[in-house]
């Protein structure tokens, strides 16, 4: 890639959270029986007449106000002809020349590098509904699923800005976040709720001009988008370097081989015959609806994301982290607060809570330390009352049973000892025992100390309290080496 760059763009569906289709008051659930949340308009009977639902123009209102777009008054909806077995109508109603929604950028991070995507349009649509190939069938066979024709779709489209694969997903990771957190959509990949497009070019670094695309198409997770692309990319750099210009297709992503493969030749604009939609007014958008998507927005994540870099002193990387999934953030506010120590919260939650998360079935919502139970546990290990070692056994019983952390140290007899007499003897002890790292302190060096502290902890069952082991190892160290002068 050292000569070429890629061109990238995205297609984001975003299934918006309504109750009822776009165009019906059948109700959006794609889980129930085959085709039985279905009427003649989603079923596409000659005669039937769509009515536009007024929910899906809020929401789509509320994405552009978060991303600065305008919005296009009146905006228009289309007709784009084509056949396939799970479109009814032999038509898709979409949006084509005039939008709701045009232009608008989201910001991102890729790592530590800020970035900025800017958005071509957003546009509404009805999704189609689903087609199904049974395994084991002697014949060739398809089944159709319709429950989902009809369901509410924003497609959100980037500019070519983006020039390399890893950004792409940090990009969709944002539009993901973006649109959960408003409430714009439940955000589920794997139940299609949101799935991405990707048009790929390649072309020599310094050239501006647009070769002609290839479309990656179903990209359901973050994984394949990165993926896919990489191998896309690749594919088309070599072909550059054989002297040819790839040809424009639609390729899927097969992730059992791990490449993509050719679907069909592209389509362009005019192979779908758009023409106006005749059964939908435009559609003018009042000015009170706009303001009112304007003056209800949340913290977007890029700004939440900059409150807490600032407010609690954090990396970018570590505030893009705790702060871009809505969620996360929450818990991280409610044990910074229970805690009362920012730096060491965002430790814990960065470190043990993301690898629960990870584990835990049901994600973050199902983890049982609660961030109340882990900003206790980081006040008692601040203040000496826990060691690291029985912190941490205290984080596993709490990950395991739930609880809090004062009842954990009290029904485990984790209390610290406060026994200086019974420190300051097993300090002695461990002093006397190992006459071959004492030797090593006496000739100066220091970092035995450490050794003997860890045996005293050791000793104790790691339930004395940090300082008051260190002072009495330093103690028993002197004492030993006075002993040995005198005599």
């Amino acid at each position: 890639m050292s000569d070429y760059e890629a061109v990238l763009g995205l297609e984001v569906h975003v299934q918006l959270r309504t109750r009822s289709k776009i165009f019906c008051a059948c109700p959006v659930d794609a889980h129930g029986a085959p085709n039985a949340h279905t009427c003649p308009v989603c079923l596409g009977h000659p005669g039937v007449l769509p009515v536009l639902n007024r929910e899906v123009v809020r929401l789509a209102l509320r994405f552009g106000a978060a991303v600065g777009a305008t919005v296009t008054r009146p905006a228009r909806f289309a007709r784009k002809n084509y056949f396939y077995p799970d479109l009814p109508k032999g038509y898709q109603i979409t949006q084509f020349e005039e939008p709701i929604l045009a232009g608008g950028e989201i910001p991102f991070r890729v790592g530590a590098h800020p970035r900025v995507v800017r958005l071509e349009r957003a546009h509404l649509e009805e999704d189609a509904g689903k087609s199904f190939h049974p395994e084991g069938s002697r014949e060739r066979a398809t089944l159709v699923d319709l429950n989902r024709a009809g369901t509410p779709l924003l497609e959100i489209v980037t500019l070519p800005v983006l020039r390399d694969p890893a950004e792409a997903s940090a990009c969709l990771h944002r539009i993901h976040a973006l649109v959960t957190e408003l409430g714009v959509s439940d955000g589920s990949m794997e139940d299609g709720s949101l799935r991405a497009d990707a048009n790929v070019s390649v072309r020599r670094r310094g050239e501006d001009v647009l070769h002609p695309k290839t479309e990656v198409k179903n990209l359901n997770s973050f994984r394949h988008v990165e993926r896919a692309l990489r191998w896309e990319v690749e594919r088309q750099t070599r072909l550059h370097e054989e002297g040819e210009i790839p040809a424009s297709a639609t390729r899927l992503w097969d992730e059992g081989e791990g490449r993509t493969r050719v679907l069909r030749s592209k389509e362009e604009a005019e192979d779908y015959r758009y023409f106006p939609e005749p059964d939908l007014p435009p559609l003018e958008v009042p000015e009170a609806w706009i303001a009112e998507a304007r003056e209800h927005l949340p913290e977007l994540p890029w700004e939440r994301e900059a409150r807490f870099a600032a407010a609690y002193a954090l990396g970018d990387e570590e505030a893009r982290l705790l702060a871009s999934d809505p969620a996360l953030a929450g818990y991280t506010e409610r044990a910074i607060a229970a805690a009362g120590d920012a730096r060491a919260a965002a430790n814990w939650i960065l470190t043990e809570i993301l690898r629960l998360r990870k584990e835990t079935p049901g994600g973050l919502a199902a983890v049982r330390v609660t961030p109340e139970a882990l900003g206790r546990l980081l006040v008692l290990a601040g203040d000496g009352t826990l060691s690291t070692p029985l912190a941490k056994a205290v984080f596993s019983v709490l990950a395991e049973e739930g609880g809090d952390p004062d009842t954990v140290v009290r029904e485990r007899n984790l209390l610290p000892v406060d026994d200086d007499a019974a420190v300051a003897e097993a300090a002695r002890a461990a002093v006397a025992a190992h006459p071959g790292p004492f030797a090593q302190w006496r000739k100066g060096k220091g970092t035995v100390r450490g050794f003997f502290v860890g045996q005293v902890m050791r000793t104790l069952g790691g339930r004395a309290r940090p300082d008051a082991v260190g002072r009495a190892v330093d103690a028993a160290l002197a004492a030993r080496r006075d002993e040995e002068e005198t005599t």
